[in-house]
């Protein structure tokens, strides 16, 4: 080293020099510090040298705390208290990882590091990379084939006698190569599926998180998986949603994806996934829906298929289980699909725009309707049907899964009653009903069901003459209108709730109300002016007065609600409804078992039954007033079971709908329809029943529901022709030689005729006698003059002013002759004084939208499959 960078010797002088080395000695007691040349003379060394030690102690000590903000002792080292030396002199161990911080005070010691989460984050990838990697090492690819084995399901009866082997693989997968399968069918499926499917590795991280994203926006709900994955889990996999199938899904997928080639992946998944109509598989679909070998599928029927993946009971054109799927709905979701899967292809480059073109200027494929398996002929076909509709809305089991099969299903239905009133309707339709001599006899159709009042057993249905040929379930949803059926729920509301004041808002508390009797007194005249339940004349859109008519054009006169309801008058239940509330009628409706997408809007017509509930509904709903007001929902499965374990278990749920004693007043009152009413034709002899008929407007559908203690049954009838192009219901005018169809004809005689025998053999049991219920109000346009009004009478012995010729007015509907009805579609408001179809409220009259029916045919009446009793939802 150079000479002038050697550093000087340092002073040997006293003052700081001296001052800073005497600090850094060893503390006093351990070692004798050196003498100083510079002291003073006069001192002595053992003076100076204590001296110098506490002056220097001090000085040390006073830098600490300058430093630090605090005292540091004397040991502590360079780095803070504590680190180099414990207290004991040794020195401390340094920590791996240094969480909480040392050294660090308050928020500052918890906050990690940039080393510490660096270090971490590459700790849990390489920790990661090798339990996937150990993971991909050791699961091995199942046994194909093995978890998509199609097998049957059995159905018993409710005695436990086997009904019939069928489902699952009624349409039995057929494997087919990749070279039948069209190039325009694997497009179709990529494109709309999985574009990146020939790129990927069997997963697709970022769409997985598209999906998570788009879920938690409240987007539509995608899954995110990759064909290979679809493949793999309908090859080797259930079908069960847990975090564990889904690790396996994505473990086993990525080794397939890594070793088996993309044709073999694609043609597995086509060859194994679920198309709907119990088609597993591209060739059972081709012949499900197209009746034809999937090698000579169009790309137009190719795009079509590739939507009923996405969900089939969504996208069958012939409709799918719960309100959701009607045909209607399902034809506008696979049309709005098919031609998206078009455009789709184009987009990612799959098909020509000039091709896509073509197709779409032919317009939608056309599907052929199902064809059920041959061994369920008869009524067999409607039986399966609702007890797989019921086990798809009430438990875990999917239909894809159903379809596969091996499930032993034990229904509620029992053989001698299905039997009876399959029989009952044969013999009225055969004695009545002759499409070859009269035009107007074609295409009538009849719908029942009958259910248990107090457990909700459906025992029996008539969904059509064959389901071999006749695809629609009459017993379920169809969009048929009840008409007069529906207003003992308005009574049920008006027993309940009361009349409101009409001082007072719209939105009154029971004390405000006044409960209604049976025996008050309401205008039945023809033509009546409808009006609010504060008096004011209710108007239509087009600002005429209201004027509601009555069956016939007949005049009433001043009648009690158990007369009106006796021979079917229209005036004072329209009336009474506006007086409750058309909300609190729906819901008496709804209380009492109907469903709420079966229900018409709230317009003042409610009331008079523009709703279109499903036979098993009205059944259900009028066994609750047989159960003194306990309600039951209709159910037609018991148990499940697969492999000796139960797989779903039906658990009865019940509530009290209504007072027990307004359940009894309606059954009263019921009872007089029966006795010497407009249901005479549906007398039991010294068996006592309740029931109501129900005729809407045009003569396009006739109804008669009823009840025994033990049995509630509703019979319906209508017409129309499944093949016309626009779907709508037709008059029965002239229908089995008639002049018009009402429910006191061919429906009464019909439920009738199967209760007897239904009931044969069991005891006559009386309905509870009813107490006196609310008071006797008078309707708009009554009086409380006791002259101008009739007496009241028991159920026994009906009013004196009831008509002497029920069958004048057997019920809520119109006459032929009538311009303007209830139900009438076509009808103009306000046209010679006939009924006007709306007008707007004010609020809390529960009035509908003006002009609004809430109760037209339904352009597609035919029903939706599974749609009615097991509509919610889903899905």
């Amino acid at each position: 080293m150079s000479e002038h960078r050697r550093k000087p010797p340092p002073p040997q002088g006293g003052g700081r020099a001296s001052a800073r080395r005497a600090a850094q000695q060893p503390t006093p007691g351990r070692r004798t510090a050196p003498p100083s040349s510079s002291a003073a003379p006069g001192r002595g060394r053992g003076d100076e040298a204590r001296s110098t030690g506490r002056t220097d102690a001090r000085r040390a000590s006073q830098r600490a705390v300058g430093a630090g903000g605090r005292r540091r002792s004397p040991d502590a080292g360079p780095g803070g208290p504590g680190r180099g030396r414990r207290d004991n002199g040794r020195p401390t161990a340094k920590r791996v990882i240094d969480y909480p911080r040392a050294g660090k005070q308050g928020a500052r010691r918890w906050i990690p590091s940039w080393k510490l989460v660096t270090g971490l984050t590459f700790t849990l990838a390489a920790l990661v990379v090798g339990i996937v990697g150990v993971a991909l090492a050791v699961v091995q690819v199942p046994s194909a084939q093995k978890a998509s084995v199609v097998q049957k399901n059995v159905y018993y009866w409710a005695d436990g006698k086997q009904m019939v082997v069928a489902g699952g693989g009624s349409l039995n997968r057929q494997i087919v190569p990749i070279s039948q399968i069209p190039k325009s069918m694997q497009n179709a499926v990529i494109s709309a599926e999985n574009a990146s499917f020939e790129k990927d590795w069997g997963v697709d991280p970022m769409g997985i998180a598209r999906a998570v994203v788009k879920m938690a926006q409240g987007g539509e709900t995608q899954s995110g998986s990759t064909i290979t994955q679809q493949f793999v889990k309908n090859t080797y996999l259930s079908q069960e949603q847990t975090l564990k199938r889904k690790a396996t899904e994505l473990l086993i997928s990525v080794k397939v994806g890594a070793t088996k080639d993309k044709d073999f992946i694609l043609a597995g998944y086509l060859n194994t996934a679920y198309y709907g109509r119990g088609a597993y598989g591209i060739q059972a679909a081709a012949r499900a829906y197209f009746d034809k070998d999937c090698a000579d599928l169009t790309p137009s029927e190719g795009a079509f298929l590739s939507a009923t993946l996405n969900g089939p009971n969504l996208y069958d054109p012939n409709g799918g289980q719960g309100p959701a799927a009607t045909a209607e709905k399902n034809t506008k979701r696979a049309t709005d699909r098919w031609k998206w899967t078009l455009d789709r292809e184009v987009q990612v480059g799959r098909m020509d725009a000039a091709e896509r073109d073509k197709w779409v200027a032919q317009g939608f494929p056309k599907v052929q309707k199902p064809k059920p398996a041959t061994n369920r002929a008869g009524q067999i076909g409607y039986l399966t049907d609702l007890a797989d509709n019921y086990i798809v809305a009430h438990s875990r089991i999917s239909k894809a899964e159903l379809d596969k099969g091996g499930y032993q299903i034990h229904t509620t239905f029992d053989r001698d009653k299905v039997d009876g009133l399959a029989k009952s309707v044969e013999e009225v339709r055969k004695a009545n009903i002759k499409p070859k001599v009269r035009d107007v006899d074609q295409f009538v159709q009849f719908g029942g069901a009958s259910v248990e009042p107090k457990t909700g057993k459906i025992v029996a249905i008539y969904g059509g003459e064959n389901a071999l040929e006749h695809f629609t379930n009459n017993s379920d949803y169809t969009g048929v209108q009840v008409g007069s059926t529906f207003k003992p729920f308005v009574l049920a509301a008006a027993m309940t709730h009361g009349k409101r004041n009409p001082a007072l808002g719209p939105q009154q508390s029971l004390s405000q109300r006044t409960l209604v009797s049976p025996d008050s007194i309401y205008n039945g005249n023809n033509k009546l002016t409808l009006r609010d339940y504060r008096g004011k004349v209710w108007h239509d859109q087009n600002g005429g007065e209201w004027h509601q008519v009555n069956d016939g054009d007949e005049d009433k006169g001043l009648i009690t609600l158990r007369t009106a309801m006796q021979f079917s008058v229209n005036t004072p239940f329209i009336q009474l409804g506006m007086d409750v509330g058309t909300d609190l009628v729906q819901e008496a409706a709804l209380k009492a078992g109907l469903d709420k997408d079966q229900l018409a809007s709230l317009t003042p017509t409610f009331s008079l039954g523009t709703s279109a509930p499903s036979a098993i509904r009205l059944a259900g709903a009028y066994a609750t007033f047989a159960a003194n007001g306990k309600q039951v929902d209709p159910y037609s499965v018991e148990k499940v079971e697969k492999d000796g374990k139960v797989a779903f278990q039906h658990e009865e749920k019940s509530a009290q709908a209504f007072d027990a004693n307004v359940a009894n007043n309606v059954t009263d009152v019921l009872k007089t329809v029966v006795e010497s009413g407009t249901g005479t034709s549906a007398q039991l002899g010294n068996r006592p029943a309740a029931g109501k008929t129900g005729t809407t407007d045009g003569n396009r559908s006739a109804w008669f529901a009823g009840y025994t203690p033990q049995l509630s049954t509703a019979i319906g009838m209508y017409r129309v022709d499944p093949n016309a192009k626009k779907q709508e219901f037709l008059s029965m005018r002239g229908v089995g030689g008639k002049p018009t169809i009402h429910g006191a004809s061919f429906p009464a005689e019909i439920w009738a005729d199967y209760m007897g025998k239904a009931l044969k053999g069991q005891p006559v049991l009386q309905f509870d006698a009813p107490q006196p219920i609310g008071e006797k109000v008078y309707g708009d346009g009554a009086s409380p003059s006791p002259s101008a009004v009739p007496s009241a009478s028991p159920s026994a012995t009906p009013s004196a002013s009831a008509s002497p010729s029920p069958s004048k007015s057997p019920s809520g509907s119109p006459s032929p002759s009538r311009t303007c009805g209830v139900f009438d579609r076509k009808c103009k408001p306000g046209h010679n004084g006939g009924t006007t179809t709306g007008g707007t409220g004010g609020p809390g009259d529960s009035g509908g939208t003006g002009g609004d029916t809430g109760g037209l045919p339904s352009p597609t009446p035919t029903r939706p499959s599974g749609g009615g009793l097991f509509g919610g939802p889903e899905g």
